[in-house]
């Protein structure tokens, strides 16, 4: 692709591409569970793929343009250098990454899994899920292991839970996505596997049909949350270790909320009670371990 050297010319309410914050996701980012010092570098990493993750969403643009404006997003990444303002996210994760020591291949991990959300790809299979996560989530959690120092012991657990926290974030959204992007995260077959056309997912409501599908996700999900168990008692970084029992317990809520609220009718997400209470649940945890 040539270079790309058109500033967006759209003008959101913070700037391009803009729509989300930390405050606005489900679970924490940059805690202050995690040391006073690290959390900069957490919410650079965050920015970075905030960034990233508005390009591939943007129902205004089109998938060349989003390509464009990713591959510039990386070249800023690597290179240090950015001839747009809204590429300083790049910059900024490029010096808190050489300040760190920490790798920038988890970031550009990220940005392949929103080039093919850019593209509209599907997931057929839950294998194709799950692969599609490898690079759309897993990254976040390796990142945090490097940056606090951990081994790769906690690594398959912490990508069994970043796996988790994206697919139920798939479920919250499956409505949307597809309506608005024309994206279904869910594997396809399932669809088929339970006699319905994946155009069920423009409806208000689930059916037996398609709540059926839904189950199945969440179904899946809980044993990747299993699996994740194990990470508070891999984790030897004590902050690290809480905010990950946190992140835990606030998905197994999220989890279960999801089997009894229909996401058609809305987005389900936890209450305030639900989240204090799955906190409360996630800092015993992490105390334990």
């Amino acid at each position: 692709m040539t270079e790309f050297n058109i500033a967006p010319s759209t003008t959101p309410k913070t700037g391009p591409f803009a729509r989300k914050d930390p405050s606005g996701e489900n679970f924490p980012v940059a805690s202050r569970l995690l040391p006073r010092h690290l959390r900069p570098h957490v919410l650079a990493f965050y920015s970075f793929l905030r960034l990233g993750d508005d390009i591939a969403d943007d129902p205004d643009l089109e998938a060349e343009s989003k390509l464009a404006y990713l591959d510039a997003l990386e070249r800023a990444l690597t290179s240090g250098q950015a001839k747009h303002a809204y590429l300083k996210p790049a910059l900024d994760l490029r010096a808190s990454l050489q300040a760190t020591g920490v790798s920038d291949r988890h970031a550009r991990q990220v940005l392949r899994a929103f080039r093919r959300d850019s593209v509209g790809a599907r997931c057929h299979t839950w294998s194709d899920l799950l692969l599609y996560c490898r690079f759309s989530a897993n990254p976040v959690g390796r990142y945090l292991l490097e940056l606090h120092g951990e081994g790769p012991d906690a690594g398959p657990a912490a990508d069994a839970l970043c796996s988790a926290l994206q697919i139920l974030n798939h479920l919250q959204d499956a409505r949307d996505d597809w309506v608005t992007l024309g994206r279904c995260y869910i594997p396809l077959g399932w669809f088929d596997e339970a006699g319905i056309s994946i155009e069920r997912l423009v409806e208000t409501q689930a059916d037996p049909k398609l709540r059926s599908v839904f189950n199945r996700v969440v179904d899946h999900t809980e044993q990747l949350l299993e699996r994740a168990t194990a990470l508070p008692g891999q984790v030897k970084h004590r902050g690290l270790r809480m905010e990950s029992a946190v992140i835990l317990s606030l998905a197994e809520s999220l989890a279960t909320r999801l089997r009894h609220r229909d996401p058609m009718k809305k987005r389900v997400a936890l209450g305030a009670h639900q989240k204090m209470y799955a906190m409360a649940r996630g800092i015993a945890r992490g105390l334990a371990g």
